[in-house]
């Protein structure tokens, strides 16, 4: 039963990228790897927020995305340049509905775990931290597509991977991460010295919700 879950999953997982393959199937023909970075190299797309994007991001999969909701990602800049984090508690704050959302949290950082490999199909991240630091890890989610950690949850928009691959990096302030669909994150994670992180997560919808 636990081998046909997973030969399920994997089989839902797949009609989900031939999904997302066939939505974008024209923007990924114009989006060119030195196409996406002339785009991206202007930074127009920050709309005057002073944070820095990270090296780690996936630029031609993010010019897809952004271009695929524009007006998300607009909205969704403007929040992390004009909001002031410190007055603001924890919790989930609407933005444009459910096309644009962000989830705010504050607290001890957890260890690194293989479990916590996580990826979703509806949404892309910005993770924005404000007080603190934290590792975050990112791998493309075709490399751990059968590695089910927790199935799907449509609900949630989750899916959680085991695997002791992946890249970590630092998250800071003045530092945001972007990470799309096509890839596993593992966010959250300790940085040595550090007990406490405030951190905000933005989530743009792929497409927008109609």
């Amino acid at each position: 039963m636990r081998s046909f879950d997973n030969y399920l999953n994997r089989l839902l997982l797949l009609v989900a990228c031939l999904w997302s393959v066939a939505v974008y199937g024209q923007t990924s023909e114009q989006w060119t790897q030195k196409k996406a970075e002339q785009w991206y190299n202007k930074m127009n797309w920050l709309a005057g927020l002073s944070a820095k994007p990270a090296d780690a991001i996936n630029i031609v999969e993010f010019a897809k995305r952004y271009h695929s909701n524009k007006e998300g990602w607009e909205k969704a800049f403007a929040f992390l340049k004009n909001t002031d984090f410190t007055r603001l508690r924890p919790g989930k704050y609407p933005i444009d509905d459910e096309n644009v959302f962000a989830t705010i949290t504050e607290g001890p950082p957890r260890d690194i775990s293989n479990s916590k490999w996580e990826a979703h199909q509806l949404y892309s991240d910005i993770h924005f931290v404000v007080k603190g630091k934290e590792k975050i890890g990112i791998i493309p989610a075709e490399k751990i597509m059968s590695n089910v950690a927790e199935e799907y949850s449509p609900a949630k928009d989750i899916v959680f991977y085991i695997t002791d691959g992946g890249t970590f990096y630092v998250a800071e302030p003045g530092l945001f991460y972007i990470v799309t669909p096509t890839e596993a994150h593992n966010p959250s994670n300790r940085v040595d010295g550090i007990d406490g992180v405030k951190k905000v997560v933005v989530k743009v919808r792929t497409t927008p919700s109609n």
